[in-house]
Parts: C-alpha cells; sequence; structure tokens
C-alpha cells in the first residue's frame, strides 16, 4: 500500500532515516502492534521525525513483512523472532 504509493509518485527521498530510528519504530510497533493507524502511530511515537522519513521506515518494515496493514489500516508487527529456533527447520 505505502510502498506502491511511494514507487508511483517517483518521490525523491530527502532523509534517509538512521538505524537507530528505524529500530525505535519497530519497536514501538512491537508495542502497540494493532492500536493505531498509520498517522496516529507517527503521532504517537516518542521521538519526533519527518512524517516523509517515517513512510520510508513503514515501507522497509512492510517490505521485509515484519509489519502488515489490516483492513481497519491499522499497524501490526508479525515477524516472529523464535520461528528460526523450531527443530524442524534445517538451515543450508
Amino acid at each position: 500500500m505505502i510502498t506502491n504509493a511511494l514507487e508511483k509518485k517517483n518521490l525523491t527521498v530527502l532523509r534517509y532515516p538512521r538505524l537507530d530510528t528505524v529500530m525505535m519504530v519497530e519497536k514501538f510497533i512491537e508495542k502497540c502492534s494493532g492500536e493505531y493507524k498509520i498517522y496516529q502511530l507517527w503521532k504517537k511515537l516518542p521521538k519526533k521525525m519527518m512524517y516523509q522519513t517515517y513512510k520510508v521506515i513503514i515501507s522497509y518494515l512492510l517490505s521485509i513483512n515484519k509489519i502488515a496493514i489490516d483492513s481497519e489500516e491499522k499497524i501490526s508487527y508479525i515477524w516472529d523472532s523464535n520461528y528460526k529456533r523450531k527443530s524442524n527447520l534445517k538451515w543450508a
């Protein structure tokens, strides 16, 4: 949804987020999973940032399947860090 919107508009990104900013947004989404819509979540973040930078982070987290947006447009954290520890998985 957001990824497609950024690609369709061919927006040039003025500021790329730093790693600590991406991690802060990811941890906040994990803590408040399913509670806020995109704009509401941006307003509730502990550290303020430009909305364009925030959209780049959301686009990135969507592309690597760490978050999803439900039918009510609320952001949910879907990454399962314990999945890789399952005994029936084989890693090459």
